[in-house]
Parts: structure tokens; sequence; C-alpha cells
């Protein structure tokens, strides 16, 4: 970590351990720290603090609960200097504390509802845009943590994830207690939102961020940009430009300068590096097959090697769980929050060893049914080589009934399920009444912001592949939750979601549909 930062003096860092230890154990006031640090440290900056957290003490699994930042800011004083530099508003920085700046606002509306009588709309209004704010720590999660790893600060990903995941889940209790109509149970909750949720907007902004401006170089924000995009964000949506970018990089002249010399080098027997065909264990590829072939999977697959490293994913556009690109090369236990470690800890041990072949896991909820299965990979020898994560959304798999012996094809244009004999196929009439006997077919003949999504996908099937052309956000349409959400909201609910103001976004739909 230390070669990252800018030059620190050992003693002052030793000197400013020292007062901080004696100012939690009580033997110094404030006044008298904040004394002692301007006489034998000086200026201190948030980098420093953070070095000796991750160098000097000893880790504890809830210190990030159990460290007071309040405590840390008065033994500070004016001493401290975590002044932030001017930062572009498309900075990844800058929408951490963007989405905190709006989380603050919420917290001061749960704060004003709770000393009125309850009216239980206004609350459900207030948790369905607090409900959004746990992407702010899924990003934190995959992308900021992941490169602190990779510069030593370790810390965030093994305390602060802890952390993370508890506010979390103090949300998420809320919203049970909210939906369930437990009153005087949600009302007392509310204090451990804010208490918690407040304390950790606080640690993000007085040390995490600083810090992370003076270990993170600019090209690594720009890269961490993309993976920010595939997670999403908690309040707001973010323009992306890479494409745009590409184009001006890379202008069509130039693009067609090389297809054409690739075109060339092919006829004369020549391969460029996507061109070549690779002999794979049972046949032969190119590596843009290959790219191909892992895209299409209906699974998603994750690769991790013997040393215990991240290396590869499939980038599906049916992922179950966001990834990004920044996962690759971390340590899989540190991918995983410390309450969990133990079982990633256990499965790894199990099947390099050789006393388990698999390790299976599901997710079985209304209306969604997840199916993980973790195998060993080894090598002819039967080395351990690493594991293989295969997981799958098997909700359409676990409906299936009877047999499918014929062809057929339903009205979204997939293959359709049949009991009927080889003799006797069933009409195109029996097949869509079959499908939407128990369904309102009443057509849509104009889009209103009460139009529900799911009528439009059954009148027009081809929009759920389309509709990210208004909006990427829109590709969790294809993911086992987007399928859930599919039945259940409207094109108001759309808007709301994506950020497109709601006569743009029907115009858009016109047009698709058109």
């Amino acid at each position: 970590m230390k070669e990252y930062l800018p030059p620190m003096d050992p003693e002052k860092l030793k000197a400013l351990f020292d007062i901080e230890n004696d100012f939690k154990a009580g033997k110094l006031s404030a006044a008298e720290a904040q004394q002692l640090i301007k006489e034998r440290v000086g200026k201190v900056s948030a980098y420093h603090v953070a070095y000796i957290e991750q160098t000097m003490t000893e880790e504890s699994e809830d210190e990030c609960i159990r460290e007071d930042v309040h405590a840390v800011i008065d033994m500070l004083g004016d001493q401290i200097d975590n002044t932030m530099p001017n930062l572009p508003a498309d900075h990844p920085i800058m929408h951490y504390l963007k989405e905190n700046e709006e989380m603050k606002r919420l917290l001061l509306a749960v704060e004003d509802l709770v000393q009125y009588p309850m009216i239980k709309n206004q609350w459900l209004e207030l948790y369905d845009k607090i409900s959004k704010y746990p992407l702010h720590y899924k990003r934190k999660q995959n992308q900021l943590y992941p490169v602190l790893e990779q510069k030593g600060f370790t810390r965030p990903t093994t305390t602060m994830w802890t952390f993370d995941d508890m506010v979390r889940d103090e949300i998420r209790e809320a919203e049970r207690l909210l939906r369930e109509g437990d009153e005087d149970a949600f009302i007392k909750q509310q204090e451990r939102v804010l208490l918690y949720t407040r304390d950790l907007i606080e640690k993000e902004e007085f040390i995490l961020y600083p810090t992370s401006m003076a270990l993170i170089s600019e090209k690594e924000f720009e890269d961490m940009k993309s993976g920010d995009q595939e997670i999403g964000f908690a309040f707001f949506e973010v323009e992306h430009k890479s494409a745009e970018t590409k184009t001006e990089a890379t202008p069509e002249g130039q693009n067609n300068f090389a297809n054409d010399l690739q075109a060339l080098l092919s006829k004369y027997g020549y391969s460029t590096p996507n061109s070549e065909v690779l002999d794979v264990a049972t046949g032969k590829l190119t590596l843009e097959q290959i790219n191909l072939i892992y895209k299409h999977l209906p699974i998603d697959i994750s690769y991790v090697d013997e040393n215990e490293l991240v290396c590869f994913y499939s980038d599906t556009d049916h992922r179950v769980f966001p990834r990004s690109k920044n996962v690759i090369g971390r340590e899989v236990m540190n991918c995983h929050p410390r309450k969990s470690a133990h079982i990633v800890r256990e499965v790894i041990d199990k099947l390099k060893s050789g006393e388990q072949d698999k390790a299976e896991f599901w997710i079985n909820k209304p209306g969604l049914f997840i199916y993980i299965i973790y195998v060993p990979v080894r090598d002819k020898d039967g080395k351990f080589r690493g594991v293989l994560e295969m997981m799958q959304d098997c909700t359409h798999i676990r409906a299936m009934e009877g047999s499918q012996t014929l062809l057929t094809w339903n009205n979204n244009g997939a293959p359709a399920a049949t009991e009927q004999s080889a003799e006797t196929p069933p009409s195109n009439t029996e097949r869509v009444e079959t499908e939407v006997e128990s369904e309102d077919t009443t057509p849509v003949t104009e889009i209103t912001p009460q139009t529900r999504l799911k009528d439009l996908l059954r009148q027009y099937p081809t929009l759920k592949s389309r509709l990210p052309e208004l909006d990427p956000k829109f590709k969790m349409l294809n993911t086992p939750l987007g399928k859930l959400m599919i039945g259940k909201v409207d094109v108001q609910a759309m808007s709301d979601r994506s950020g497109i103001p709601l006569d743009k976004l029907v115009e858009g739909i016109k047009t698709l549909i058109n």
C-alpha cells in the first residue's frame, strides 16, 4: 500500500498511532490529542489514517461497525485534510457521492415522517426509493474494493463489506415489517436504519473515498466505468460513452481498411488473432467463436484457478448475478462477504482434496428457481486446477410438464411443450388458446402510464429484446429477477426506474413497435 501513496514519515505515523490509542483508551481528551498531533505530527491526510488501520492495527471482524468515526474526527480536529479534488461529473467517486447525497435527503424524510401518525402509502413510496440504495454497496464491493486490494488496502473488503451488508439488511428488514403491517416494529426499526446508514456514509466520505483518490490512478478509474455501468446506480442513470469514444477512436475508414486487410490476409493463408483456428480438445474453433459460444450459453460460468484467483466468467445477457471485469485476478475469498467466507473455504478445500466431487446450492422463491453447482477442475493426471461454478435460472425448466416430442411454437417465438401424440399435433389456434386461457387478452390500442409491460410483451414479443436500445438498464428484463418484474410493472414504473421521461419512453416504445 505504501508504494502507491505519497511519501510518509514513519516516526510521525507511529506518533499518530500512539496518540490515537491513548485517545481511544481515555488517556487523552480530544483537545489534548489535537494539540499533540499538531506538535508531533502536523497535517494528517485520510490515507494516513487508512494506512495505520491497514498496517498497524489488529484486524477484527466487527471493527468497521465498532469504529466511532465521530471520535476520530474530534481527535484530529483541524489537523485533518480530507479534501477531495475537483472531479468531473462522470467520475466513479462522484457517482458514489451523488448517491450518498440523495440517501441523506431520504433519511431526513424518514426523520420527518416518524413524527406523525403512520400513513402506509407515504412510507411505501419512500422505501421504494430507499430500497435502491444497496446498489451503491454492490458497486463498491465489485468495483472499488478489488482495485484497493491490488494496492494492498484490504480492510474495505474484509471489514467494511460486513457493514455494507448489515446496512443493506437493516433496510430490507424495514421493508419486510412495512409489508407485513407491523407498525410499531417498523417505526422502531427506523432508528437502526438512520444510525447505521449515516455512520457508514460518514466512514465512506471521511476515509474511503479520499484514500481511494490517493491510491487509484485516473486510468484505473476510467476502466471502472464500464463495470459500474453494468451493475447500475442507485437513484439515477449514467450515460454510457464507451461506444461513442470507440467510434471516435476508430473512424469508419479505418474499420473498412482493417476488414479489407483481414480478408486479404485470409485469402493468402494468413490469419489474424481473432480468425486463427485453435485446436481445442474436441474440435477447431477461432477465438471469436469461443467467445460467442460462452456468451450464448444458457448457463453462467465462472472459473477460479488452483491459486484461488478468479480467471474467467461468461458474459451472458441473462446473467443471474452482476459481475464486472475488476473481479478478474481477485482472490475468490475476497469476492464474498466475511459471513459466508467459511462456506467458500469449505467448498474449495473439500473439492480440492477430493472429499467431495460437487457442491450444490439453490434459491427457491415464488416464481424463481436458481440452481448453482461447483465442481473441481482436474487435469489428465488428476491434479487439481481450480473450481468451476455453473449457475442457471431453472424456473422455466421446473415448470415443464408432460413431453415435448414435436416442434410447435408459442406466440413469443419459443418452442411450446405439448402432451399431444405425434399423430395429433395441436393447431396453432389451439396452442394460443391454451396459453392465454387465464389471461386478459384485450389488445393494447394505446400506450398509457398504466399500460402493463406484460401486456405489451404478449402483443409484441420482440419488444423485450429491443428495449435496451432505449436504455441499457432494460437488459435486466432478461435476468431471472427481471422476469419477475415483468408481471408487476407498468409504463409509469418503467419510466421511474429507468429515469427516462414518461413521454420520451412512450414515444420510444411506439417507435420500436412500429
